[in-house]
């Protein structure tokens, strides 16, 4: 998705009912509201793909997985965003309606308009959230998956990397630890080219 900065300044009120007017989407940064445009066809087959194998393995669970269009809010920044994928196991927004604030896992598809955005101040305003365990950053270039993985509920945070360069591995796994899911490589980006791309 691509994002630009537009003005003026807005609380977080009047973005929130100024932003369900419009036709596009708007993101919120303290104050600041950023238009977002679609990304290429392969950033949405990335999130389509793990989306549909997150929503198999949490159906009847009481979660809820969304994409693009679903709004989540970070406390305690009071930042809105649109992840690719957002899911969320609290009971607290199982009944929300306008955006989640208590997600478990945040997933973005990187592209060269977002990904300065995603690794920065998305990376601090995410991290901050208490609920969140596990922020992958998705290369749609590139077999590479990148998290931020939280270890047993502390402040601490480790940095993962897996790719299809480990030449010991065929096809290596992803281990969501935050919903107990386990998915190889080749899943997320299946329907991929990426000599097309």
């Amino acid at each position: 998705m691509i994002s630009t900065t537009l003005s003026p300044s807005l609380s977080p009120t009047e973005y929130l009912e100024w932003e369900v007017t419009q036709e596009g989407r708007y993101e919120y940064e303290y104050g600041e509201v950023i238009e977002v445009t679609g990304g290429k066809l392969e950033n949405n087959e990335i999130a389509l793909n793990l989306i549909v194998l997150i929503r198999n393995h949490l159906r009847g669970k009481g979660c809820r997985i969304l994409g693009g269009d679903a709004k989540l809010m970070t406390i305690p920044s009071n930042v809105y965003y649109f992840p690719d994928v957002v899911v969320s196991c609290d009971s607290r927004d199982r009944n929300a309606r306008e955006f989640l604030q208590y997600p478990c896992l945040i997933a973005e598809v990187l592209s060269p308009a977002t990904e300065s955005r995603d690794r920065g101040i998305k990376l601090r305003n995410y991290l901050k959230i208490d609920s969140l365990q596990e922020y992958m950053l998705i290369n749609s270039d590139s077999l590479s998956i990148e998290f931020y993985r939280r270890s047993d509920r502390t402040e601490v945070w480790e940095y993962l990397t897996i790719n299809s360069s480990d030449l010991t591995v065929n096809d290596p796994e992803v281990q969501l630890t935050s919903i107990d899911l386990i998915l190889s490589l080749s899943l997320i980006y299946e329907n991929v080219d990426f000599k097309q791309s």
